[in-house]
């Protein structure tokens, strides 16, 4: 018998294991965090580099863990073992997809191209009022700096409108990430520039 479906925090997270070991500890600290909470974790299904961590987080502190996979990825033997669920897809759009609708409040972790896609899209969602739930940025270290950076230029130079800055929060620890999920209202988009422009 299927459990009762929790609340549930998507992780998006790098799968290298080839980055430092602070990135590692931070990881696996949110997973301990949002299985404290009574949260389920969804995240990719990978068991190698944040995404392992995160994964390990949650299940060591008794957490239910909930992944959405490639085919291609169970075939090449990444998948972690442990998870309470897994969903096998056959392509990536299919995989963002499962991740996305299966959140009710969204997480990025340090990552490269795949992450820095995911987060995008997912604020872009969140701008056209396809949802309204959490986006927190768990700058770890100072990681998404030249990125917060970015994202002032493209406010500053109008390319973002400038309500669109509540689409997001950021946090520097665990423990923040955790109390920002849990005190973001749902998101109301303030009236558009009539004279069009400032885009997200």
């Amino acid at each position: 018998m299927t459990a009762p479906r929790g609340f549930r925090v998507t992780v998006y997270a790098s799968s290298s294991d080839h980055v430092a070991a602070h990135y590692h500890r931070a990881a696996e600290d949110l997973g301990r965090h949002i299985a404290d909470k009574g949260w389920d974790l969804v995240w990719g299904g990978g068991k190698h580099g944040l995404m392992g961590a995160v994964s390990r987080g949650a299940r060591l502190a008794g957490g239910r863990t909930f992944g959405v996979i490639l085919q291609d990825f169970v075939d090449k033997n990444v998948q972690c073992p442990h998870a309470h669920e897994m969903a096998t897809v056959a392509d990536m759009r299919s995989r963002k997809r499962g991740l996305d609708e299966a959140g009710d409040a969204y997480v990025a972790l340090p990552g490269g191209l795949g992450t820095f896609e995911e987060l995008f899209e997912i604020l872009s969602f969140k701008a056209l009022g396809f949802h309204r739930k959490p986006v927190v940025v768990f700058d770890v270290d100072g990681y998404w700096q030249p990125m917060l950076a970015m994202l002032e230029r493209a406010f500053a130079q109008g390319f973002v409108q400038p309500h669109f800055r509540g689409l997001w929060t950021v946090a520097d620890s665990a423990e923040a990430v955790v109390a920002q999920v849990e005190s973001t209202p749902p998101w109301t988009a303030a009236p558009r520039d009539p004279r069009g422009g400032g885009s997200a």
